[in-house]
Order: structure tokens, then C-alpha cells, then sequence
């Protein structure tokens, strides 16, 4: 109650306005705990979600290895005489383990954050 005197400080508020203020405040945490539901797929909708995800997260390690490869043939073929491609594809490991991470590890990211 004492944090409502200190918002009304310098301004009137009226009984009314401090009561209706008090009970917002009071009743909005057992509110909110009542509006949080756990996910739930839609019927008919999850068979098909968990496919496209499959698809996907395969697609992204499909392109995982290939972009590991084409950073090894970069390192290879700019070997000699052509050193800016060889470091350019040095450089693309760290890019492509870092995706190929993210792509392995955004279900339980998401998971964590929705629990």
C-alpha cells in the first residue's frame, strides 16, 4: 500500500482510484499464473509440424557439410599463390559449426524458454 501513496505522491487520486490500483496489483500475479497453459499442438496439426521440422533440421545439416567442404576446398585450392581464399575459408568454419550448432540445439533453446 505503501508503494501506492508513493505513485499518488503529487498527484490526486481518489479511494476509489487507490482501491481499484491495490487490487489489480494484489490479484494480477494469481491472474497470470491461471494464463499460462503448456503448448499444445493442434489436432491433426502435430504428425505434420514434427515432419516439417524433420525436413528442416536435415536440410540444415545437409548444408552444414557442404559448407564444411566448400571451406576445405577454399583452403585447398587457395593453398598457393591465392592466400585470401585459403583464409576466407578458415574463416568459414567457425560460421558453419557455429549454424550447425544452432540448428542442433533450437529445440531445447525453445523448450527451456517456453517452460
Amino acid at each position: 500500500m505503501k508503494q501506492l501513496y508513493r505513485i499518488a505522491k503529487g498527484r490526486t487520486m481518489t479511494v476509489l482510484g487507490l482501491t481499484v490500483a491495490y487490487l489489480m496489483t494484489s490479484s494480477l500475479p494469481a491472474i497470470a499464473a491461471n494464463l499460462d497453459p503448456a503448448p499444445e499442438a493442434p489436432p491433426g496439426l502435430e504428425e505434420a509440424a514434427n515432419k516439417f521440422l524433420g525436413w528442416l533440421k536435415w536440410g540444415g545439416l545437409v548444408g552444414g557439410i557442404i559448407g564444411f567442404l566448400v571451406c576445405g576446398l577454399m583452403m585447398m585450392i587457395g593453398r598457393r599463390n591465392r592466400s585470401s581464399t585459403a583464409i576466407d575459408g578458415a574463416t568459414g568454419i567457425p560460421w558453419v559449426f557455429a549454424g550447425l550448432t544452432v540448428i542442433s540445439f533450437a529445440a531445447a533453446f525453445v523448450g527451456e524458454i517456453l517452460n
